[in-house]
């Protein structure tokens, strides 16, 4: 992916211009604001997840279902590869969280630019 961080927000404003050429009826303001809200709800919701992800909340569900699976199945697995495989906590990737944390908060912030000019002016 994009090292640059600035580069990544111009493609994602690129991105963010052609949803509104593509699927708006009308050119104007508020189209434009929805097509913002489009893309930075689908990063909040990868960044909330990544987040949620990192602070081992599902650590315990995933490791609850490899006992389950091992039990239940009755693998001849000796050596019990199960508890040595690693969480989700302990796969997570610091480096692309902080790239999607920065353009989730640029795009919620030309978002809120953008709706304050829409209802001020």
């Amino acid at each position: 992916m994009f090292k640059n961080k600035w580069k990544f927000f111009l493609l994602n404003l690129l991105i963010i211009l052609l949803i509104f050429f593509i699927f708006s009826s009308t050119y104007n303001l508020l189209n434009f604001i929805n097509s913002v809200f489009y893309l930075s709800f689908f990063y909040l919701i990868t960044v909330l997840f990544m987040y949620t992800a990192k602070g081992g909340f599902f650590d315990g569900v995933t490791f609850g279902f490899r006992r389950f699976n091992t039990l239940m199945f009755k693998k001849n697995d000796y050596l019990e590869d199960w508890r040595e495989k690693p969480l989700p906590s302990e796969k997570f990737n610091a480096s692309l969280y902080q790239r999607l944390k920065f353009q989730t908060i640029s795009l919620l912030l030309l978002l809120t630019i953008l709706l304050f000019l829409y209802y001020v002016i």
